[in-house]
C-alpha cells in the first residue's frame, strides 16, 4: 500500500511539473529572441563552397562560410574591402604576384571534426587548400574555368591527378603557397585583374581540411566555416533550414554594432511563389523576393507598396540588377550558324516595349547589349540596330535568309525555366514570331534539366538570365568569348574579332583605355547577334517594417549579418497580419 501511495505521489508531481513546463512563463532570453525568418525559393545543392553555383545555393553557403574579400555593405558603387584578409593585398609591379595577409585569431566554428569538439584558428594553408578543392578533379568544380589558366603549376597539378584514385593535397604548387602561418602569395600566369573579385566569390570561401576528412562524401550537408551563423538542423521533410548565432564569431561590426545582429535564421524552402508569398502577407516571414514572380506587378505601383501593404508597414528595395536577360541562340545549331539574318529578323520581330510594359510595367531597361547599366563599358546612348521593333524590315531580312513569310522554316523550340513567369515570357516571344510567319515550340523544364541541355548543346534556343559574378563588364563579355568551349549562357559562339580584343581588355588595369575596348567589345556583340538582348531589371524585394538595415545588391553575399529585427517595431506592426 506505501509503494502505490509512494508512486501515485510520484505520478503526481511529474504531472504537475509536465503542466508547469508547458504553462511556464516565456524567460526574457525568448521574449528578446531576434529570429529572422527568409524563403528560399529553390533547393539548394548543398553545403561544399566548391559546388554553390546557383544563387540560392550560394545564399545558405555564405550564412556559415567567408572569403577573403567582400564588398562594403553600404556603399556603391560595389567597393571591395578585406574580410578574412587583414588588408587589400600587396600587387607586384608586373601585376603577376598578390601577397595577401591573413587576419589572426579568427576561428572555424566548434565542430566534431576539430579535436576536442573546439574550432581552431584560420590559417593561411586554409585557403592554400581550398583553392586546390576547386582545382581537385576529383571534386568536379563547376567554378574551375574561373582559374583555368590563371595560377602558376594549379593546371598542371590538376592534370597529373585527372585519372587518379586520390589527389595529394601536400604537394607544393608554385602559384599557391603559404609564405608562414598568416600570409597567403599567389603567383599568376599573366596579369589577371579580376583576381580580387574571384577571391571574394563563393567557391573561394575557406574550408577546413579536418571537415572535409571527417564527413567524407557527407560533407556537404555539415557546413564549417568560419562565419556569423552555424547550422543547427536542415530539415528536408519540414522544408526548413535553421542557423543559430556563431558564439566563437569574431568581432565584426557595422556602424559599431556587433554582427551578427540576429540570433538565429529560420529559413523556409518554398518553391510555389504563392506560398511564399501567403507566408510573408500573413506576417510569418520577414522578406520576401518578388523578382520571379507575377506577384510583384500587383503589389508595386509607380515603383511604390500599393497603399494597403503600406498601411501594414511593408517597405520596398527596388534597385537595379547588375543583371541582363536574353533569348539565346545555339550559334552551333545548323539552323543559326551561318545565317545571321534569320537571327537578325527574329530580333527585329521580338517587340521589347510590349515585353517591358507586360512584364515589368515598364520600369526595366531595354538592353542593346551584354553590359548591363552601372558597369564601365554600359554607353548610354548606344542603340543596337536589331533591337527596335519593326516587322516590315524583321519580313525582308527573314526572305534574304532564305525563309520567305516563313515558308521551309522548321518549328523553333524555344526551351524555358518550368515556373509561370518564365513559360509566359516563352509565350510572348512565340506570339512575336507567330506574326513574322514563324513557328516556336515552348518547351518548359525544371531548372536542373534546362542547365543540362545547355550545357550539352542541345538547345536551339533558350531563355537564360546572368547576374554579374563581380562588378566587371569583363563577367559579362566573358560569356561570348569562345562560349563554343564552355556554358556561360550556352550561347556556342566563337568570333574572332571578339576573341582578340576580348583576351586584350581581360589583361588591362581598369583605365580609359580599358573602358573603350570594352565599349568596342560590347557593341560587336551587339551586331553580331549571338542572342537577343532583352532587359535589365529592377529587383523587387519586400520586408516588413520591423526588420532593419536590409540591403539587396548583386554580388553581395552574406547581408543576413547585417540585418536587424526591431523587436518592439514588430509588436506594433505584427496584429495588422
Amino acid at each position: 500500500m506505501k509503494n502505490s501511495t509512494r508512486l501515485g505521489l510520484i505520478a503526481l508531481v511529474i504531472l504537475v511539473m509536465m503542466w508547469l513546463y508547458r504553462n511556464r512563463p516565456h524567460t526574457a532570453r525568448n521574449s528578446n529572441e531576434k529570429v529572422l525568418v527568409t524563403l528560399a525559393e529553390a533547393n539548394i545543392k548543398g553545403f561544399d563552397p566548391v559546388r554553390a553555383d546557383d544563387v540560392y545555393t550560394t545564399i545558405e553557403v555564405a550564412k556559415v562560410y567567408e572569403g577573403l574579400f567582400e564588398y562594403h555593405y553600404l556603399k556603391e558603387p560595389f567597393q571591395l574591402v578585406p574580410n578574412l584578409a587583414a588588408e587589400m593585398p600587396t600587387v607586384s609591379a608586373d601585376g603577376r604576384i598578390y601577397t595577401i595577409k591573413i587576419k589572426k585569431d579568427v576561428q572555424f566554428q566548434d565542430n566534431a571534426c576539430f579535436k576536442g569538439g573546439q574550432g581552431r584558428e584560420l590559417i593561411a594553408e586554409d585557403f592554400v587548400y581550398s583553392l586546390k578543392r576547386v582545382a581537385d578533379p576529383r571534386v568536379q568544380s563547376p567554378w574551375f574555368s574561373l582559374l583555368a589558366n590563371k595560377i602558376e603549376g594549379l593546371d598542371a597539378w590538376r592534370e597529373k591527378y585527372k585519372d587518379s584514385a586520390s589527389t595529394d593535397y601536400t604537394e607544393v604548387i608554385t602559384g599557391l603557397k603559404a609564405l608562414d602561418k598568416h600570409t597567403l602569395q599567389i603567383t599568376l600566369m599573366k596579369p589577371y585583374p579580376q583576381l580580387l573579385y574571384i577571391l571574394a566569390m563563393s567557391f573561394s570561401y575557406a574550408v577546413p581540411r579536418e571537415a572535409v576528412a571527417h564527413y567524407g562524401k557527407e560533407f556537404l550537408n555539415h557546413p564549417v566555416g568560419t562565419g556569423p551563423f552555424t547550422l543547427e538542423a536542415f530539415k528536408p521533410q519540414q522544408n526548413k533550414l535553421v542557423y543559430l548565432k556563431n558564439p566563437t564569431f569574431r568581432d565584426k561590426r557595422l556602424q559599431g554594432k556587433k554582427l551578427p545582429m540576429v540570433d538565429k535564421i529560420v529559413t523556409h524552402i518554398l518553391i510555389e511563389e504563392q506560398p511564399r508569398w501567403l507566408k510573408f502577407q500573413k506576417g510569418k516571414a520577414d522578406i520576401i523576393d518578388l523578382a520571379r514572380t507575377n506577384i510583384a506587378l500587383e503589389v508595386i505601383q509607380n515603383n511604390e507598396v500599393v497603399p494597403h501593404l503600406q498601411h501594414k508597414g511593408v517597405q520596398l528595395s527596388h534597385e537595379p540588377e547588375q543583371a541582363t536577360s536574353y533569348f539565346v541562340f545555339n550559334n552551333g545549331h545548323e539552323l543559326f550558324k551561318n545565317n545571321s539574318k534569320l537571327r537578325q529578323a527574329l530580333a527585329l520581330a521580338f517587340n521589347r516595349e510590349e515585353y517591358n510594359k507586360l512584364f515589368y510595367k515598364g520600369a526595366a531597361v531595354s538592353a542593346q547589349s551584354t553590359v548591363p547599366p552601372g558597369l564601365a563599358g554600359y554607353q548610354i546612348d548606344y542603340v543596337n540596330p536589331y533591337s527596335t521593333y519593326n516587322l516590315t524590315q524583321a519580313k525582308q531580312l527573314l526572305a534574304e535568309a532564305g525563309y520567305p513569310e516563313g515558308k521551309g522554316l522548321p518549328p523553333i523550340v524555344l526551351d524555358v525555366t518550368a515556373n509561370t513567369l518564365s513559360r509566359q515570357k516563352g509565350e510572348f516571344f512565340q506570339k512575336c514570331m507567330a506574326k513574322l510567319g514563324v513557328k516556336v515550340k515552348v518547351v518548359p523544364n525544371i531548372f536542373p534539366e534546362l542547365s543540362r541541355k545547355v550545357a550539352q548543346k542541345q538547345t536551339m534556343m533558350h531563355s537564360m538570365s546572368w547576374s554579374g559574378d563581380y562588378p566587371d563588364a569583363e563577367n559579362f563579355l566573358d560569356l561570348f568569348y569562345k562560349s563554343d568551349q564552355k556554358v556561360g549562357i550556352g550561347a556556342n559562339f566563337s568570333d574572332h574579332e571578339f576573341n582578340t580584343l576580348y583576351e586584350r581588355a581581360a589583361v588591362m588595369q581598369p583605365s580609359p583605355t580599358r573602358i573603350a575596348l570594352y565599349e568596342r567589345l560590347n557593341r560587336i556583340v551587339a551586331e553580331k547577334l549571338p542572342a537577343i538582348y532583352v532587359v535589365h531589371q529592377k529587383h523587387p524585394v519586400f520586408y516588413h517594417g520591423w526588420v532593419k538595415n536590409y540591403r539587396w545588391a548583386d554580388c553581395i553575399y552574406g547581408q543576413e549579418q547585417y540585418i536587424d529585427i526591431d523587436l518592439e517595431a514588430k509588436k506594433n506592426l505584427k496584429p495588422k497580419f
